[in-house]
C-alpha cells in the first residue's frame, strides 16, 4: 500500500465529510506514515501536519490509567485497594460504595459512579480536589462490581488519587510519568502550553447551517483526567508504539514492566451491545475486528473528534483527528476501517438491523435520563428514532457554553433477544446500545457509547 493511497483517501474522506482539517498517522511495517489535510481553523487558517495538536478528549484516559500502572509498578498504588485508601476524603450518595469502590473498578467503569458531574471547580491546582468534594451530588447506576458504565467522574477521581500519592498536580505527575519517559513532546492539558504551537480548533454548525469556531477549546481542569489532552498525530503514533512493545522505550529504559503494560489489554468486564468493544482492559477498549483483537479508545470534545486504535498482533497503530461536529465521528470511522482493510485485510463491517416490529418497538419507546442529559424514544409505527438532549437547566447553570445537541437519529434493533439495537443513520451512524429489563422483563434502561441511561416514563 503507497503512502500516497492513504494522504488521497484522507483528502477524499475529509473533503466527503466537510472537514475543515483532518491528521492521521499510521504505524506498519516498522514505519510511520502521515496523511493531513486542511486547515486549523476557518477563521484563522493555518495548515494542519502531523505536529498539529487536536484536542483528544477520551483519549486521554488510557494515559491516565498507564501514569496509575506505573504507580503501581513503583508499588505506591494497588488495583484493589478501595479508593479510600488514597482518597479517605471521599463521600459519596451511597456510603457503602464510597468503602466498596476500588481503583480497578475506576479503570474499567465498574464503579457504579454515573457518567460526570456537570460542577465548574476552577482552573486552579485544587480543581480536582474540590470536584471530589462534590461527588456526593452525582447518582449511582448500581453498585460497584454489578456492571461497566462508562464514567468520566471515575477518571477525574483517579487523577485525584495520582495527585495525593505523587504530592504533585495532576498535569505535572502525567508529565513526569509518562511524557517524559516517553518523548511525547507535542502532548499537553494547558491552553498556555498549546497555544504557542500550532493547534486546530473545533467547529460546530451555526443557525444558517455553516461551520463557524467552536467557542470552547478544552474542557474545564477537573476533566483533564478522562478528557483534556491535546497531542499530535506523532505524538499518538509514538505512544502507540510505546504499547505494542514491552515497556522499555527506544533507547531501552523501562518505564513499565512488560506484564503490567500486557496487562492493560486484558479483558476485566465484557461489555455488551455496544460499538465501543467487547470488553475493558485497564483503560483500554478491547474489541475483536474481522477475528483480530484491537486495543483503543476514541474521543470528542468542543467540535473536535479522535480515533486511535492498535493491532497488536500485526505490530499495527492508526489515529485520525478531525475537526468539526457533527461529521467528524463518520469521517474518523471511514478512514479508520480503510486502513484496516488495505493495510491489513481486515474487513469492519456494521451489523444489519431486523425489519421493523412495532410490538418490540413500543416496548423501548420512553424518556431516559443520566444526570446531564435525556434519551427519548419515539415511533411513528415505520421505524424508531433516538433524541438525546443536554438537560436545559444544566445548559442553563453551565458557566461554559455547551456545543449544540444532535438532531435526532434513526435507529433499529437486531437480531436476537431484541434488545441490542444500532443507529443507522446521522453523525452517530454505527453506534450501538442495549436495553436492560427488570426481573418482570420490563425495559428499565437504555445504553448509549457506555453510559446508562435510567427509564423515567
Amino acid at each position: 500500500m503507497s503512502d500516497t493511497a492513504f494522504a488521497e483517501f484522507v483528502q477524499a474522506t475529509a473533503e466527503k465529510f466537510g472537514m475543515p482539517g483532518v491528521s492521521a498517522g499510521v504505524f506498519t511495517g516498522g514505519r510511520e506514515i502521515f496523511a493531513a489535510y486542511g486547515v486549523t481553523s476557518v477563521d484563522n487558517p493555518l495548515p494542519v501536519d502531523e505536529n498539529t495538536l487536536f484536542q483528544l478528549g477520551s483519549i486521554t484516559k488510557p494515559v491516565t490509567a498507564t501514569a496509575v500502572m506505573r504507580l503501581v509498578a513503583a508499588g505506591k498504588v494497588e488495583l484493589e485497594a478501595p479508593v479510600r485508601r488514597y482518597l479517605p476524603e471521599l463521600v459519596l450518595a451511597d456510603e457503602a460504595a464510597a468503602t466498596e469502590i476500588t481503583v480497578a473498578n475506576l479503570l474499567n467503569h465498574t464503579s457504579g459512579l454515573d457518567w460526570n458531574l456537570i460542577v465548574e471547580t476552577g482552573e486552579g491546582d485544587d480543581a480536582l480536589a474540590e470536584f471530589v468534594a462534590r461527588l456526593a451530588e452525582l447518582a449511582l447506576i448500581g453498585a460497584p462490581g454489578d456492571r461497566s458504565s462508562y464514567s468520566q467522574a471515575g477518571f477525574n477521581l483517579l487523577g485525584r488519587i495520582i495527585e495525593k500519592v505523587t504530592g504533585q498536580t495532576y498535569e505535572k505527575a502525567v508529565a513526569e510519568l509518562v511524557f517524559g519517559p516517553l518523548g511525547l513532546s507535542n502532548s499537553f492539558f494547558t491552553t498556555g502550553e498549546a497555544m504557542i504551537r500550532r493547534f486546530a480548533v473545533g467547529h460546530e454548525l451555526d443557525a444558517d447551517g455553516n461551520l463557524s469556531v467552536a467557542p470552547l477549546w478544552k474542557p474545564n481542569r477537573a476533566n483533564n483526567p478522562g478528557g483534556g489532552l491535546a497531542a499530535s498525530a506523532a505524538d499518538q503514533l509514538r505512544w502507540a508504539r510505546f504499547h505494542l512493545g514491552d515497556g522499555r522505550t527506544a533507547d531501552g529504559v523501562e518505564v513499565l514492566p512488560a506484564q503490567l503494560l500486557h496487562r492493560m489489554r486484558q479483558p476485566t468486564v465484557r461489555l455488551r451491545g455496544t460499538s465501543l468493544g467487547d470488553a475493558m482492559g485497564i483503560g483500554w477498549f478491547l474489541r475483536e475486528v474481522d477475528g483480530v483483537q484491537t486495543i483503543g479508545h476514541g474521543g470528542s470534545g468542543f467540535g473536535q473528534f479522535a480515533e486511535l486504535l492498535i493491532v497488536p498482533e500485526y505490530d499495527f497503530a492508526i489515529v485520525v483527528m478531525s475537526n468539526a461536529n457533527p461529521d467528524g465521528i463518520p469521517c474518523n470511522q471511514a478512514i479508520l476501517r480503510w486502513a484496516l482493510e488495505h493495510y491489513l485485510g481486515l474487513v469492519d463491517r456494521d451489523p444489519e438491523p431486523i425489519p421493523f416490529d412495532a410490538e418490540r418497538a413500543e416496548e423501548v419507546v420512553g424518556h431516559y435520563e443520566i444526570d446531564a442529559m435525556t434519551f427519548d424514544i419515539t415511533t411513528d409505527g415505520k421505524g424508531l428514532v433516538l433524541e438525546v438532549l443536554v438537560k436545559p437547566e444544566i445548559r442553563a447553570a453551565s458557566e461554559q457554553e455547551i456545543p449544540a445537541d444532535h438532531e435526532p437519529f434513526e435507529f433499529g434493533l437486531l437480531p436476537g433477544d431484541g434488545d441490542e439495537y444500532i443507529v443507522t443513520g446521522g453523525a452517530f451512524k454505527g453506534q450501538r446500545g442495549f436495553f436492560s429489563r427488570d426481573e418482570s422483563g420490563a425495559v428499565v434502561g437504555v445504553d448509549l457509547a457506555g453510559r446508562l441511561f435510567k427509564r423515567v416514563s
